[in-house]
């Protein structure tokens, strides 16, 4: 089976900070397979016989053990990449006048969950939102539209603070990962 690992907060403003080599040779020193990083996100694409759980429990701890802090990892097969970006909840139309409202910044991203999203959740997170930006959910993740900087966004606020687990992604960075593991 072919996944996609997000590790959540590596090399994010001089914190965490580990090398994409050392984090391919952890992944290989795991037995796992083809690993291939693509920018220093936390991001790794490789080939295992293991599943998603199996997965988990060997890197969490593994990777505390190597680099000496913990960081949140979200694993996805390659038919999930697949279907999240298939299902895409947001129409098209509104990415594109978004993007030529503002070519600059990056508008779509994929909030990577650990478990499905409540409706408690999302309720907690459009309570009493006036803005533009939209919200879409999936199975395991969500999906954020901004129509602005994604640093401006009051939803993207609200939402990591709700999803304090999840690993953030932009629409680019996310079809990037799905080229790699096809």
């Amino acid at each position: 089976m072919i996944y996609a690992t997000l590790f959540r907060g590596l090399n994010v403003g001089g914190k965490n900070t580990v090398k994409m080599a050392d984090l391919e040779s952890f992944l290989f020193d795991l037995g796992l397979k083809d690993i291939k990083t693509y920018i220093q996100s936390g991001n790794a694409v490789f080939r295992t016989d293991l599943n998603e759980q199996e997965l988990l429990h060997i890197i969490m701890p593994g990777f505390y053990d190597r680099f000496g802090f913990e960081s949140n990892v979200v694993i996805r097969n390659l038919d999930e990449m697949r279907h999240l970006i298939e299902q895409l909840p947001i129409p098209t139309a509104v990415i594109e006048e978004a993007e030529k409202a503002d070519p600059m910044v990056e508008h779509l991203y994929v909030y990577f969950l650990d478990r499905p999203p409540t409706q408690q959740q999302t309720d907690t997170i459009g309570k009493a939102y006036l803005g533009t930006d939209i919200l879409r959910l999936g199975q395991r993740e969500a999906y954020l539209l901004c129509r602005q900087s994604v640093r401006q966004s009051q939803l993207a606020a609200r939402a990591s603070k709700i999803f304090d687990t999840a690993t953030v992604r932009n629409w680019k960075t996310v079809n990037r990962l799905y080229d790699m593991m096809r």
